[in-house]
């Protein structure tokens, strides 16, 4: 550990992660939150949501595939097997809630599933897919199953940030694919999800009032629990004898851009519309 300063490192990371661009400034999202959209576009973006959400199971089964202890397998498959509909055990007793009168047909249902526990003894419900929770959101703005998720339905840079997440956050380097997911965790927990609710609700109470929201909450609930012990997670990873700087923060960075990609190509085409580009 000579020569290892953590703190030194944490200001590093405030600087080129916290302080990357689209953390501190995302122009689509701070536009999304006023809920000015009309509802063609709340589809376009519903489209390229689903398919960054659905491809990511592809980056999470890498991340698995290539992890480096088995305490890394199983928090990556903690990861990809809630995705996939296991609903975490909370309690000890697996079930959407802590109380038993939950109805079966609403065990998946994500305004009522845990944020927290184990998916080891958790119920595997189809409905709890957080693929099906985007389906059920769509549906609501008339997309189908066929109009959502699937790789051919994505921009050129929605498949950008997909590739990277592929690439980066499922790295067989140790370095690169903590570094990524550091930063993919710190850019989730950062707000977006709150000014993507914020413009939702607005949108829900003006022309869908059967809107579920209920996918970005619980997302948004989840990152706010990360936010608790996001320190804790970087310093284990520091003091790892396989810990390497550079890498480290090469990838984290370069994953951040990836994400900026995503969200200036869904500036780029609301831009384009002509009709809402302020």
């Amino acid at each position: 550990m000579a020569g290892k300063d953590f703190e030194a490192f944490k200001k590093t990371i405030e600087q080129k992660f916290m302080g990357h661009p689209v953390v501190t400034r995302n122009d689509y999202t701070a536009w999304f939150a006023r809920g000015d959209m009309p509802l063609d576009h709340l589809r376009r973006f519903t489209v390229q949501f689903s398919v960054f959400s659905n491809q990511f199971l592809l980056a999470a089964l890498n991340r698995a595939i290539n992890a480096d202890t088995l305490h890394s397998a199983r928090e990556s498959k903690e990861i990809l097997m809630n995705e996939l509909g296991v609903i975490y055990n909370k309690g000890g007793n697996g079930t959407a809630s802590d109380s038993s009168t939950v109805d079966k047909d609403r065990e998946g249902d994500p305004a009522l599933v845990p944020t927290d526990g184990t998916v080891d003894g958790g119920k595997f419900r189809f409905q709890a897919a957080h693929f099906e929770w985007i389906l059920h959101f769509g549906e609501s703005i008339r997309l189908t199953f066929d109009d959502l998720g699937k790789r051919r339905h994505g921009t050129h840079s929605t498949l950008r940030f997909c590739d990277e997440l592929f690439r980066l956050y499922g790295s067989d380097d140790y370095n690169e694919a903590m570094g990524a997911a550091f930063a993919v965790e710190n850019w989730a927990a950062a707000g977006f999800w709150k000014e993507l609710i914020a413009g939702l609700e607005k949108i829900k109470a003006r022309e869908v009032p059967h809107m579920p929201l209920a996918f970005f909450t619980w997302h948004d609930k989840i990152e706010d629990l990360h936010k608790s012990h996001v320190w804790d997670e970087l310093k284990e990873c520091y003091e790892s004898p396989k810990f390497r700087e550079e890498p480290f923060l090469s990838a984290g960075v370069k994953m951040l851009d990836g994400v900026k990609v995503f969200w200036d190509g869904l500036n780029d085409m609301r831009q384009r519309s002509g009709k809402f580009a302020a």
